[in-house]
């Protein structure tokens, strides 16, 4: 299945200056910003700049550099935080309309503050 991408999505938006966000992390593939909707105390986004659809979009598709670079800076984010090492954290990405994914553009939610509870409610 091909990936299409969206440039209008907001994240592409933000990646652009056009909508502010309250950046934790930026380097030079990867943007890590507060969510404006949290679903815990900490809940940041990590998106890559390039454009990218999903995750499997993603890890087909980007250089190793931008790989290298978003995981890193997973990491970095999350000691900068204080949720690792920690109590924990939760890390999630949605794809697709079976993945409920809201935003065309591959995204990585950090989560962490408090007990996450059960992952998918059965």
């Amino acid at each position: 299945m091909a990936h299409t991408y969206d440039p209008t999505n907001i994240f592409a938006r933000i990646l652009r200056g056009e909508i502010p966000n309250k950046t934790v992390l930026e380097t030079e593939h990867t943007l890590a910003f507060h969510d404006i909707n949290p679903a815990a105390p900490v809940h940041v986004l990590l998106i890559p700049k390039g454009a990218y659809a999903t995750f499997d979009h993603f890890a087909a598709e980007a250089s190793a550099d931008e790989i290298v670079d978003f995981h890193r800076t997973a990491a970095s984010v999350c000691a900068l935080l204080g949720i690792a090492p920690g109590e924990g954290y939760r890390a999630i990405t949605n794809a697709g309309a079976h993945g409920m994914q809201e935003v065309p553009h591959y995204h990585l939610h950090i989560l962490g503050g408090k007990v996450m509870g059960p992952l998918i409610q059965r």
